[in-house]
């Protein structure tokens, strides 16, 4: 059954390759959707795909990349339209 959650990553997210870690594991994973930075330092993303999928890309993205620090993950499940790949959105 295919899922949407989206996602507030805060912590060490950006300026260490958060988001290319995350679209990288979401492509080798088959999970569609995208991220971004906020203004505030913080990461936004929606993650779409089967729900083992999805949670096993939360799981990777919680470990961060090799500089990064995630200190908190908010999750919500959402109603989306259909995503056709992953994107770094700007």
């Amino acid at each position: 059954m295919k899922i949407t959650k989206h996602l507030i990553i805060s912590g060490r997210v950006q300026g260490v390759g958060f988001r290319h870690f995350t679209r990288v594991n979401a492509n080798e994973l088959g999970v569609c959707g995208w991220v971004k930075n906020l203004p505030d330092r913080r990461v936004e993303a929606v993650f779409q795909g089967s729900g083992e999928k999805v949670v096993e890309l939360i799981r990777r993205i919680a470990k961060g990349p090799v500089y990064g620090k995630v200190a908190e993950i908010e999750e919500n499940e959402i109603s989306a339209g259909e995503f056709k790949n992953f994107e770094v959105r700007y």
